[in-house]
């Protein structure tokens, strides 16, 4: 087995005196794990800060081996750390990629997006320039992992207008006429969902609240603490920089 790919640096995990292991996602070939020797060490735990691009080679003598893996380098975010709300940001979607994806199949669209969310923390570390490109890139998360939300029409009317709701038991969309009498019991679904509007502070909050509604119960239930933790972490620094 030989692999050379740039590729989004996930997870990194001691493993031994120096040694890490490192789970990073290629956009053909999906999460891949290595071992990297020194990857604990000063030199290299820079390079494999999650959220970092890296060149990575994986060699193993065999399909079921572990592979040994060498990186370069490509784009650091480093800096990003230093911003509270972009730190968490970054934490969040890379251990969330990193609890949900299966190792060794290939999601472009997720690589990409992936992408783009870190590029926008980048470009804008404020959660405003990139907590919408957030939200939608958890729907993608679970629409490829097959829990995905219809949106489309009413689950219960199938009107394709005014879809103010969803429904928590089903994930399908339920129209403010439908919802009458039972809002409280449905979760908000924000405009921007929907392609109207680009999303205030108050829109954002709920579209991570509807998100983090099916996450935590379709691919995160009983497995994921850590990804979880992260989020949580992310929502209360949110809220506390709105306050």
């Amino acid at each position: 087995m030989h692999l050379r790919a740039p590729s989004i640096v996930l997870a990194v995990r001691p493993h031994g005196e120096h040694g890490a292991i490192v789970r990073a996602l290629t956009s053909d070939d999906g999460v891949q794990p290595g071992y990297v020797r020194g990857g604990h060490g000063r030199t290299l735990r820079p390079v494999l800060q999650p959220a970092n691009t890296i060149l990575g080679e994986w060699r193993a003598r065999t399909p079921d081996a572990l592979a040994s893996l060498t990186v370069e380098l490509i784009a650091s975010r480093a800096a990003l750390y230093g911003e509270p709300l972009a730190a968490a940001a970054l934490d969040w979607v890379t251990a969330l990629t990193a609890a949900t994806l299966p190792e060794g199949q290939a999601y472009p669209q997720v690589h990409a997006a992936l992408s783009g969310v870190i590029d926008a923390v980048e470009a804008a570390p404020g959660a405003r320039g990139w907590a919408v490109a957030l939200v939608r890139y958890e729907l993608l998360l679970l629409a490829e992992m097959g829990f995905g939300l219809d949106l489309s029409e009413c689950v219960a009317t199938g009107a394709t207008e005014d879809l103010a709701f969803v429904s928590p038991k089903s994930g399908g969309a339920v129209s403010r006429a439908a919802a009458v009498g039972y809002e409280a019991k449905l979760l908000r679904c924000p405009p921007f969902l929907q392609g109207r509007g680009s999303g205030d502070w108050a829109e954002i909050l709920d579209g991570l609240a509807l998100t983090g509604r099916f996450l935590e119960r379709d691919l995160l239930l009983g497995r994921a603490a850590e990804a979880l933790a992260a989020r949580e972490r992310l929502v209360a620094r949110m809220k506390r920089a709105i306050e």
